[in-house]
């Protein structure tokens, strides 16, 4: 497929959970482990489509609303080793040769609303020298899908938001990135509304001409 350049561009700019890697099974597996602590019975597939967009926060306060079981679920999760949870998240086929492609030409960064596992996943999976800027949940004050962290993003590279292009697969993806005035690449999701809409991550490198 052939796309017309965007010559402004200086930073592409990736979601995690869905773009840079597959994990369906990982969130549902890790999820589903604090609830059986609880003696919760495993998610519904409407609170899996919330969690696989939602921060940790946000995603328990669906799953265990009651106050004691919240901040014990809270407690809980710090205890817990993410370790098992990382194997099970599949890496998108076409990220690391994307990633070399466009760099050093273009910056690279993260906006995520993932918290604290976001290192872990970056370290085991090799990626950690991959990216120049990585932003998650924990990094401002209010995560997707208000636009703080595209405005960091562009903050810190010092750049317009037309010079930055994000690509997500959600609704919070859609909503941050139009209210941050960012070019938005949306994948494999034919719903959202986006400047592009790709199947496979290469297709950004035919975006960008690189």
């Amino acid at each position: 497929m052939a796309f017309q350049k965007l010559d402004s561009v200086r930073v592409v700019a990736f979601d995690c959970d869905g773009v840079m890697f597959d994990t369906s099974d990982a969130n549902r597996a890790y999820y589903n482990q604090i609830l059986a602590h609880f003696g919760k019975p495993a998610m519904t597939t409407e609170q899996f489509v919330y969690t696989h967009m939602h921060t940790v926060d946000e995603s328990l306060k669906l799953l265990l609303p009651e106050p004691s079981l919240l901040n014990a679920a809270m407690s809980y999760r710090k205890e817990m080793t993410y370790r098992p949870f990382l194997q099970l998240m599949k890496l998108e086929p076409d990220l690391i040769p994307l990633l070399h492609k466009l760099r050093p030409a273009y910056h690279t960064a993260i906006a995520t609303n993932r918290s604290d596992t976001m290192n872990r996943v970056l370290q085991t999976h090799n990626l950690a020298g991959l990216f120049d800027l990585v932003v998650t949940s924990m990094d401002v004050a209010r995560p997707k899908p208000h636009p703080d962290q595209l405005e960091k993003i562009t903050r810190c590279f010092d750049i317009e938001p037309q010079q930055t292009l994000y690509i997500g697969d959600s609704e919070l993806d859609e909503t941050a990135a139009k209210t941050a005035a960012v070019p938005f690449v949306a994948y494999k999701n034919p719903s959202l509304a986006a400047d592009f809409h790709i199947d496979r991550l290469g297709e950004v490198a035919d975006i960008l001409n690189v």
